[in-house]
């Protein structure tokens, strides 16, 4: 029982993850949470990518994500897709 309420008093004391995005569209500036993006990783960099919906103008943006990116989209949260080639 002690070990149920240490773990609930962890996971209720941790900030939510916020990640800093820019919309090439309308050029504005924000934060999205993990919920908020969603993470492709293909079989090469250039099917490896991010996406979110501006929260100010309504556009679909989708940005290539290196291995720095990546680390940080799903050490945050952030729901991933697997991309597979068929052959």
């Amino acid at each position: 029982m002690r070990e149920m309420s240490v773990m609930h008093n962890f996971a209720a004391s941790m900030a939510p993850v916020l990640f800093k995005a820019a919309c090439p569209d309308c050029r504005s500036r924000f934060e999205l949470s993990a919920s908020a993006l969603r993470l492709a990783i293909g079989a090469s960099r250039r099917t490896t990518f991010y996406s979110f919906t501006c929260p100010e103008c309504g556009s679909s943006v989708r940005k290539p994500a290196g291995e720095r990116i990546v680390e940080l989209l799903t050490g945050g949260g952030v729901r991933t897709l697997r991309l597979h080639t068929t052959v």
